[in-house]
């Protein structure tokens, strides 16, 4: 298959795949889709930002249209918030004006609305397992009738200590439904789902899922212990584009942002214990070019989709391995060049070492001189009268 053209899909999904301008699919999408199509379980292994999520959506959309009927007919579950509204808002977007809209279902968004979503007649329920099992054990979502279940970032969904939800809400799917399930790594807790909930699943695994795009170039940066903040400034007063910020705490994210902000810089932050409002805001932001700086743990580095990211720098290293590819990964996408900034101070030396041991790659070392001048060697967003962070929606600093 070289054009979505070639796939036998409705006139309507078609046109709308056109309009998207979706002209080529990328390797995963080409290998997962006919299979998926023809009914057949599916697992998909694949590096990041390769088009997972058209590679079920497109089935999904097709099965709606070919089977009309009043109950919810498909299930995709992703471990977070933000991913989740991803795929929402590109569902909505490929859906027809004839096709069912679909239910979002996630912590930290009101309640009503999503019931008044289910009871409008959604056909396609897009949700974090928290959230929907509560959702079942209440009653208030009938899911007895998937024809199509969805494991999106499944090794993810498992690190975040969500089987006992997915399987408490695989428990009440009907047996004969169709699996999907894609996944960055196919650790043994994934392999174990997929033995225990899939049938003969076709496996699409493209390209090492442990190494980073050849289109992002990776550096590394050994520090003295205390001048990691001014080696992260000269960075990010060279860089032209926008910049991704690794840290690995909540409070190390949020006294970091501050300290940009102080600086000059137009940041925002994302962390766990930021309201879905406050979440929402920051990544829109950063999305819509408002914010030039995104500080953030863990939770942006696996799916999130941002166009045009031109940095991305590990303040602190990840807790895994693993994560380091999917940090990186936010960046060099879509066939775009991309660059990576590790930080390194004191034993973090020897954690890289090891990370690099881990993912069998070695990272360019290099060096800036923190004592140098700092000026920004181009105006910098914010004014100078302007020294807070961006209020968000609910948000109050203290």
């Amino acid at each position: 298959m070289t054009t979505f053209t070639e796939l036998p899909l409705s006139s309507a999904l078609q046109r709308k795949l056109a309009a998207a301008q979706f002209t080529t699919p990328t390797p995963i999408q080409a290998r997962a889709i006919p299979p998926a199509l023809e009914g057949k379980d599916v697992i998909g292994t694949a590096q990041t930002g390769t088009g997972k999520t058209l590679a079920f959506l497109i089935p999904i959309l097709e099965m709606l249209n070919r089977e009309p009927s009043r109950q919810v007919g498909a299930l995709v579950l992703l471990p977070t918030r933000e991913l989740a509204m991803q795929v929402h808002e590109q569902y909505e977007n490929l859906r027809s004006k004839d096709a069912p809209k679909a239910a979002l279902i996630i912590g930290g968004a009101s309640e009503k609305t999503q019931i008044q979503g289910l009871r409008a007649g959604s056909r396609m329920v897009i949700a974090t397992p928290g959230r929907l099992q509560d959702f079942v054990t209440r009653k208030l979502v009938d899911l007895r009738q998937i024809r199509i279940l969805v494991l999106d970032e499944a090794d993810r969904m498992l690190d975040m200590g969500f089987l006992p939800a997915i399987q408490r809400i695989l428990s009440v799917l009907p047996r004969d439904r169709q699996t999907l399930c894609f996944s960055a790594t196919m650790e043994q807790s994934v392999a174990r789902l997929v033995n225990d909930y899939m049938r003969e699943p076709v496996r699409v695994a493209l390209g090492s899922v442990l190494k980073p795009a050849e289109s992002v170039q990776l550096k590394a940066y050994e520090v003295r212990p205390g001048e990691k903040l001014d080696v992260l400034r000269q960075l990010l007063y060279a860089e032209k584009g926008q910049t991704l910020v690794f840290t690995r705490t909540k409070r190390g994210t949020q006294r970091l942002a501050k300290e940009l902000v102080r600086d000059g810089f137009n940041a925002a932050m994302i962390h766990g214990d930021r309201t879905q409002a406050q979440r929402n805001g920051a990544l829109s932001g950063f999305q819509e070019g408002r914010f030039q700086v995104l500080v953030a743990t863990d939770i942006a580095s696996r799916g999130l989709h941002v166009d045009d990211v031109a940095h991305v720098i590990n303040y602190d290293l990840p807790k895994m391995a693993e994560d380091f590819i999917h940090r990186v990964g936010r960046t060099g996408r879509a066939g775009l060049q991309g660059r990576a900034s590790t930080l390194v101070a004191g034993v973090e030396v020897m954690e890289l070492r090891q990370i690099e041991r881990t993912l069998q790659l070695r990272i360019e070392r290099n060096q800036l001189d923190p004592s140098a001048d700092e000026r920004p060697r181009r105006p910098i967003q914010n004014t100078l009268a302007s020294r807070t962070l961006t209020a968000l929606p609910g948000e109050v600093f203290v």
